[in-house]
């Protein structure tokens, strides 16, 4: 399953790193793809394993903000 989400607050390598390395941490993400230019985050995920709300849950961890 592929979702992108509009993440705002996101500016720097830094910001791509933390959210990236978070996200694909979490069993079932395949790929995370952060665009900052757009501010969104792509995830390829397999949905028996992670849902979407533990995603948002692990990205607003990180201190940004899912719209």
């Amino acid at each position: 399953m592929n979702e992108t989400l509009k993440v705002q607050g996101m500016s720097c390598a830094h910001c791509v790193n933390a959210v990236e390395s978070s996200v694909g941490e979490l069993q079932g993400v395949s790929a995370v793809k952060v665009d900052l230019g757009k501010g969104e985050v792509t995830v390829a995920y397999d949905n028996s394993k992670s849902s979407l709300n533990e995603i948002k849950e692990v990205i607003e961890d990180q201190g940004y903000e899912v719209v």
